[in-house]
């Protein structure tokens, strides 16, 4: 196996590790056991955890950003493509009722520990917040658009942070059915707005 297929498993492997029992549990050790590689060859890729730190933000940064591209591609309506965002709740729902939001669980655990990579941590939910403003002010919302980016990421914040606590699927289902009504109404409202003007 080469080096760059090596530090793509160990960055995987950490972003998975980080995710399901956060970064300052996860040790060096837990790590290279995951991929299989004594503490000798996995320091010739890193240093220091704060070094894979980066690396596993990088990595979300990254695909995240690929998912946010594809819903552009393969959405027709620019509703649908908030949609997608909503949805990712119920997509992803068996690792959220298990280990709450890798987003917001990551962010949270490096804020509490003043750690250095906080704010990078925090430039997922940017791309998130800049994403849906784009969309917002598409629909015709500029004034507010980002008001309403801030409200739907918050508000899936808070519905993964208690399908955590609750393991209950059903909660996320009726919560993701009112935020989707939630956005069909900003919809209609910005529709019936357009049509009063035009007349």
């Amino acid at each position: 196996m080469g080096a760059i297929e090596t530090r793509r498993q160990i960055v995987e492997a950490a972003d998975r590790l980080f995710y399901e029992h956060g970064f300052e549990a996860t040790s060096f050790a837990d790590i290279a056991a995951e991929v299989k590689l004594s503490r000798g060859n996995f320091y010739y890729h890193f240093r220091t955890k704060d070094e894979i730190l980066s690396a596993v933000i990088a990595l979300r940064l990254a695909n995240t950003q690929a998912m946010l591209d594809a819903w552009e591609d393969e959405t027709d309506t620019v509703a649908e493509r908030i949609r997608r965002f909503i949805y990712i709740l119920i997509v992803n729902r068996a690792k959220i009722m298990a280990h709450g939001c890798p987003v917001g669980t990551l962010s949270n655990e490096l804020a509490k520990l003043d750690h250095v990579a906080k704010d990078d941590a925090v430039k997922l939910f940017d791309l998130f917040r800049h994403w849906l403003a784009r969309q917002f002010r598409a629909l015709g919302r500029e004034a507010d658009a980002d008001a309403l980016a801030l409200h739907i990421v918050a508000r899936s914040q808070g519905v993964a942070t208690l399908a955590a606590a609750l393991r209950d699927e059903g909660f996320i289902r009726r919560e993701v059915a009112e935020m989707a009504a939630w956005l069909e109404a900003q919809h209609e409202g910005e529709a019936a707005r357009a049509r009063a003007v035009s007349r």
